[in-house]
């Protein structure tokens, strides 16, 4: 946003707001001194004609429902508040909503801003944007301390329910249901409240989003969960496979500033209940489970939901976001899709200039209600390469459909199955991804790696492959690894970078108003490609016993072939014409995976095993797959070097 809308002076400001002209209002207003305050609304969205120097500045603890430390006491909730000093003179603010576990600790953004306060305690710096820019806009914008962290009360769950406990808490006092207490210890009502609040966060701070939406919680207008859980399960498990092992309590101690022992038992009760004995889920994933859980469902969803999501994020897998789509589609949400390519990173820091226009309509439309046409736009961005997006009725694509490739005994990838009784060996063994994916067209007993000849054409894969392989072992079980892998040299977001394919620059740009304690200026963020001859479009993990059931494990009756079906992680990309499609199979991936292999030896059924994948129909579209299936001379890069993305929640 340009600086010049930081440049209206006090008396401009006053005068937009108090101008019979520019008053949003039913009919005429006789007297527009006495008149009590309005938005101004230009071109559908609301102006800043509001001063965030002059804006109330408070805080209050809102009571929760649990007493999740023990101490006999309900937790209170620390919720920082901004809002317009208009609303002391009847306006009436819709409020947004960061809830998080960070402001103290791993901090907020690119630039990891924390929380400030002034001598009396009252909020001083809020991190991010959302203040600056929403504030003089007519919004009240809260800061609230997730249960067990920063000022509130009670212990963190790692997405047990007090996580979400306090965020349903704040909405219900809003809305009048609930209590809460001012600086002065007394109790306080949201007077200034029009009744309608979002939330909006990124990892961690969007997952407590998607978990009060599933709640049900009358008075959440909108949702805009950004990288975000809608699992706890598919965070450290993928069908049985651990990524992580004492993970709960981990991160509930990094984000409790609280001593130890404060929370020490409940630490021990997240260790118990994530069972890392085993990958299987259970009741206490149940209770994390945003989708289909104990606390939350999908099916409860009243807010309409704008999620934004990347399909490279290693982190918080895009699994996430495309099952919680899924059932948002199912049950007729209002809802909106932006799909990047990026790591686990933020679309103010990805696609600021669009994301912070688009994000302002979204809000203005649905807690002010404003008809400006945001929902009549194409529901879905996609961006197809760096930097270039596209918009579409849905995601996935709607001419998507599926195409099986299938491994041949020649060591080809494509539309033919393999002749009856032509097999293929690999022992499970610890091996990375640079590894499993290096020298293709070469034997490696811990691998089997089937080649497409050059594509014909472009095949853009939009939605979620299905592995599905026909195997015997000589053991119980083993874990699986099935990747699509792109042959090619080609430039492309570098998402396995230390910033998930940005840069960061000195230069910087404002949005919205600034006070030298807070501004509104971040540094800018440019895309960071890398050239590479090969890339990992595809991942998908499976512990084989865990095929029939994630709650019952059925072991493999050893030297008897088994079907094993799972999906890899969604993705939506374009291979290009000239390109090798490659299918890699293997057991224990390193890079991802905390299991030990099992070591035991994988036998694959070439002729009963493919891949699924949703191609997008149209121009060279599924016939660009169909390449010949005969042997090259190819070989393929022999040293291979894929870093690993980082797993840090925030």
């Amino acid at each position: 946003m340009p600086r010049r809308s930081l440049r209206r002076t006090p008396q401009t400001i006053a005068v937009a707001v108090l101008s019979g002209t520019a008053l949003i209002a039913a009919g005429g207003v006789a007297d527009a001194q006495a008149a009590a305050p309005k938005i101004v609304v230009k071109n559908g969205v609301t102006q800043p004609v509001f001063s965030y120097k002059d804006a109330i500045r408070e805080y209050v603890y809102v009571e929760s429902s649990l007493d999740s430390d023990g101490d006999g006491k309900r937790d209170r909730v620390r919720v920082d508040i901004v809002r317009p000093k208009e609303t002391q003179r009847g306006l009436k603010s819709p409020v947004i909503i960061d809830n998080s576990p960070y402001f103290d600790n791993l901090g907020r953004g690119n630039e990891a801003e924390r929380k400030t306060y002034d001598a009396a305690g009252n909020p001083l710096k809020f991190p991010l944007f959302y203040d600056n820019y929403f504030v003089p806009r007519g919004y009240a914008y809260l800061a609230i301390d997730m249960i067990g962290t920063t000022k509130s009360d009670g212990c963190p769950g790692t997405g047990q329910v007090q996580d979400i406990a306090g965020g349903k808490a704040v909405i219900d006092w809003l809305n009048g249901r609930g209590t809460a207490y001012g600086s002065d210890g007394k109790k306080v009502k949201a007077s200034w409240h029009n009744g309608r609040s979002g939330m909006i966060g990124k990892s961690y701070d969007g997952t407590i989003a998607n978990g009060v939406a599933a709640t049900g919680v009358k008075g959440l207008a909108t949702i805009v969960p950004i990288s975000a859980i809608s699992s706890w399960y598919e965070y450290i498990r993928s069908n049985g496979a651990k990524f992580a092992d004492n993970y709960h309590d981990y991160l509930a101690k990094v984000v409790d500033s609280d001593p130890d022992a404060k929370c020490a038992a409940v630490r021990q009760a997240l260790h118990v209940g994530e069972d890392d004995a085993t990958g299987n889920y259970n009741k206490f994933f149940a209770n994390s489970n945003y989708r289909h859980g104990t606390y939350g469902d999908v099916r409860k969803v009243r807010a309409s939901v704008f999620v934004v999501h990347t399909v490279n994020d290693l982190n918080v897998q895009p699994v996430h976001f495309s099952r919680w789509w899924d059932g948002l589609k199912k049950q007729g949400v209002k809802r909106k899709i932006w799909v990047g390519q990026y790591g686990h990173t933020d679309p103010f820091d990805f696609r600021r200039e669009t994301w912070v226009p688009t994000l302002h309509r979204w809000f203005d439309s649905e807690l002010f209600k404003i008809k400006n046409g945001v929902h009549r736009t194409p529901r879905s961005d996609v961006e197809i390469a760096p930097g270039k997006w596209i918009k579409e009725p849905d995601w996935p694509a709607a001419r998507s459909r599926k195409v099986t490739l299938r491994p041949a005994a020649n060591g080809s990838l494509g539309l033919k199955a393999a002749p009856k009784g032509s097999t293929a060996s690999f022992t499970d063994t610890a091996a990375s991804e640079s590894d499993l994916v290096a020298d293709p067209t070469t034997a490696k007993p811990y691998r089997l790696a089937y080649v497409s000849q050059p594509l014909p054409g472009n095949a853009r894969l939009s939605g979620t492959p299905v592995a599905d392989l026909r195997v015997k072992l000589d053991k119980p079980t083993s874990n699986l690894t099935a990747m699509l892998v792109d042959y090619g040299t080609d430039a492309r977001v570098d998402y396995l970078g230390a910033r998930g394919g940005l840069d960061e620059v000195p230069a910087e740009d404002c949005w919205g108003q600034s006070i030298p304690a807070d501004d509104g200026c971040y540094k800018k963020t440019p895309i960071r490609t890398v050239t590479s001859p090969v890339n990992v479009v595809a991942r998908g993990w499976i512990d084989a016993q865990n095929r029939l059931s994630l709650t019952n494990p059925t072991p493999l009756t050893p030297g008897k072939f088994h079907r094993v079906k799972w999906q890899t992680l969604p993705q939506d990309y374009v291979f290009k014409k000239g390109h090798r499609l490659a299918l890699v199979i293997a057991g224990t991936d390193t890079d991802y995976l905390s299991e030990t292999a099992t070591g035991a030896q994988v036998t694959v059924d070439l002729a009963g095993s493919g891949i699924s994948v949703p191609v997008v129909f149209g121009g060279s579209g599924a016939s660009a797959l169909g390449a010949p299936q005969t042997k090259s001379a190819w070989r393929g890069p022999v040293t291979v070097n894929l870093p690993v993305q980082s797993r840090e929640l925030k």
